[in-house]
């Protein structure tokens, strides 16, 4: 175990380093990820830890750091990505690339949660290994990635997994989950996603009859046929079900909550019992257990006096692993029925949705050092409702991935109100938390025979 003055050592590297980090405006588009990738490259190589930018264009190029290894263990891959959502400053307390810590230890900026908090912690991590003259039986990649928060320019991940088959390995570690709550049964929990929904657009067309909007009567306007099925989809929450990496975290829910599993029709009132214990539980079940769609767009007629033939909505569709294109049109049949003429069809097709393994050494590192590190807590896996990368190394390589950046300072409120929001910020001490957590991990799995 470290001691206080060491840990605090740590956590103070990784805000500078993190602070550094947050002040270099990579919001996407247009991106400017070599800024990022330049930044922690020269932290690295300080450290003796060989690094390459690897770009398909200049400016948004891939960090790959490497520390290799003997080549009879098991490989770890580091995983984040340089880029941020975009930030109005206006209604910030403070500006969204300043990278300031205030008075209550809290480091703001954009970037501070989603996800150079993150990547300047499994830097760190790294560089003290690298320092400490560590030599890992298989390889620890740090890959820091261009354009996850887009994902369209084919530059970050999607494009290095195919130039770079040498990042492939056993396991990985990225964001997704840093969950931790204390529940209405006095228990605490904290999540690790061990899977993601796969990202799709469906596109649902009412068919009518074009006709001149002086004679509002006649004709079939496919624009309130429209507002009927969107009225129907409600909320969006189209096909419920637990999956086996779901499962666990039901069961356990449900004990603290004095009920008992259930599936199939019963488990709406399953969700409500657990959903119970915890405020943020409600939005979190409700999107981990079912197929959804969230409509963004409309369009209808292209010009002010002709009532359309076809007007149509485009939705988000968020579907859970093994939920096919199929499987959403016919769920999305249900709830239309049949008495309106409409079309179905994915403008973009599925991308993702994938899931790991529970049952392996890297679940068991992190189980561990929570228990060890934050005692009562309880370990428990969960899927995560919006894309990440991982699914890129899952489908390229056959990689095990989990998103665990582990919290114990930051509450929840603070961390998911500044997600993609105002006033992003995370208090420094989960950085140090965080960094010790890279460095066991990197310890423990580094030091496995195959």
């Amino acid at each position: 175990m470290p001691t206080e003055a060491e840990t605090a050592e740590l956590r103070d590297e990784a805000v500078r380093l993190a602070s550094d980090l947050i002040k270099i405006d990579s919001a996407n588009p247009p991106g400017n990820e070599t800024a990022v990738a330049s930044v922690l490259m020269r932290y690295l190589q300080a450290r003796g830890v060989g690094c390459e930018l690897v770009a398909r264009e200049r400016d948004r190029a891939n960090l790959i750091a490497r520390l290799p290894g003997s080549g009879n263990g098991p490989s770890l891959a580091l995983l984040g990505h340089s880029d941020v959502v975009p930030a109005d400053a206006r209604g910030w307390q403070h500006p969204p690339f300043s990278g300031l810590v205030d008075g209550d230890g809290y480091l703001w900026g954009r970037g501070a949660v989603d996800m150079k908090n993150e990547i300047a912690t499994r830097a760190v991590a790294l560089g003290v290994l690298a320092s400490a003259g560590f030599t890992p039986r298989g390889d620890l990649v740090l890959i820091v990635a261009a354009d996850e928060e887009v994902g369209t320019a084919d530059v970050g991940l999607s494009w290095l997994v195919r130039q770079r088959p040498d990042i492939g390995t056993d396991f990985a570690l990225n964001e997704g989950s840093a969950e931790r709550l204390t529940l209405a049964s006095g228990a605490t929990i904290a999540t690790v996603a061990v899977g993601e929904k796969a990202a799709g657009c469906v596109r649902m067309t009412a068919v009518g009859e074009a006709a001149a909007t002086i004679w509002p009567g006649l004709g079939a306007n496919a624009v309130p046929r429209l507002a009927t099925l969107i009225d129907r989809l409600g909320p969006g929450i189209l096909a419920r079900r637990v999956l086996p990496s779901t499962r666990p975290l039901l069961d356990r829910l449900l004990a603290e909550a004095g009920a008992f599993a259930a599936a199939g029709e019963a488990l709406p009132a399953a969700l409500a019992a657990a959903g119970s214990l915890h405020p943020a539980l409600e939005s979190l079940l409700g999107s981990m257990f079912a197929d959804t769609v969230a409509l963004t767009r409309l369009g209808g007629s292209g010009s002010l006096n002709v009532m359309p033939a076809r007007a149509w909505a485009e939705g988000d569709c968020r579907a859970l692993p093994g939920t096919t294109e199929e499987d959403v049109v016919a769920s999305l049949t249900r709830l239309l029925g049949d008495d309106l003429p409409y079309e179905l069809e994915f403008a973009q097709p599925l991308a993702g949705g994938s899931v790991s393994a529970v049952d392996t050494p890297l679940f068991e590192v992190c189980r561990r050092f929570v228990a060890r590190h934050d005692p009562g807590t309880t370990l428990v896996p969960t899927l995560c409702p919006s894309f990440t990368d991982s699914h890129y190394l899952r489908e390229a390589f056959g990689t095990v991935a989990y998103g665990f950046w582990p919290v114990r300072s930051t509450p929840y409120e603070v961390m998911y109100a500044g997600l993609h929001g105002q006033d992003e910020r995370v208090h420094v001490d989960d950085l140090g938390y965080a960094t010790l957590f890279h460095i066991e991990t990197c310890l423990a799995i580094g030091s496995m025979d195959r």
